[in-house]
């Protein structure tokens, strides 16, 4: 059983800066475990007319895996699309979500998630008065994998 205090004491003494190696099965290569903040993640637009109403932050983003934070503003959305090989993951944070999925509407409140297969059209849409934050997860990752429906 993992001592709480010694656990609290080694985070202590290790601190953010911590870093342990870890190695990436496809690549072979060793790289650096450390923590990640939205404050260090790279950041980017989407969504909207222009593509800049919500936003976004890369906080894992390997050729195998896509994890990524999502603030979308109350009465934004995305095009319905699919991804043909990506598998993704939908978790809510804070505010309320709609995901249309082969034309099922699914509203997800603060700890839902939902799966989305690859091939199958959806989109999200924020219908609440309230920022929706989200964390999407894509293996593989769906940038380079999207075909507008």
């Amino acid at each position: 059983m993992l001592n709480r205090r010694k656990f609290l004491q080694t985070g202590a003494i290790l601190g953010a800066a911590a870093m342990v190696p870890r190695t990436s099965m496809s690549e072979g290569l060793s790289k650096p475990t450390q923590i990640t903040s939205l404050d260090q993640a790279e950041h980017y637009k989407w969504g909207g007319h222009d593509g800049t109403d919500c936003d976004g932050w890369y906080l894992v983003k390997t050729p195998e895996l896509l994890i990524i934070e999502e603030l979308m503003p109350p009465g934004t959305s995305e095009t319905p699309h699919l991804h043909s090989k990506a598998r993704q993951f939908f978790f809510v944070l804070e505010g309320e979500l709609t995901l249309e999925i082969e034309h099922h509407h699914f509203v997800l409140r603060p700890g839902q998630g939902i799966e989305v297969s690859p091939g199958s059209v959806h989109q999200t849409f924020n219908m609440s008065s309230t920022a929706t934050r989200m964390i999407v997860t894509s293996q593989p990752p769906s940038h380079g994998d999207r075909t507008e429906a």
